[in-house]
């Protein structure tokens, strides 16, 4: 998804979704950023009820666990069921 040259840039879509009111499901949590590479990633998410946080592989938060993060997105374990979450419009 990214390389050296488009390292750090948003998406126009992910950018327009961002700053669109009401578009992103306050109910659920949603990733709103990727940073790293070779060394691991880590990602910024929008928990329900609009607080971010930077995560990274093997963090706990109220709604599960952090199972890997990628340059796709990051999967996230709950509830018995591992999910791929991914940018919004990405």
């Amino acid at each position: 998804m990214t390389n050296k040259t488009d390292a750090g840039k948003t998406p126009a879509t992910v950018a327009g979704l961002a700053t669109t009111p009401q578009v992103l499901d306050s109910g659920q949590m949603i990733l709103i950023g990727l940073s790293g590479g070779a060394k691991g990633y880590h990602a910024l998410v929008r928990l329900p009820g609009g607080r971010i946080k930077k995560v990274a592989p093997g963090d706990h938060l109220s709604w599960g666990r952090v199972v890997a993060i990628d340059e796709n997105g990051l999967l996230f374990h709950r509830s018995g069921e591992t999910a791929r979450i991914t940018l919004p419009g990405g």
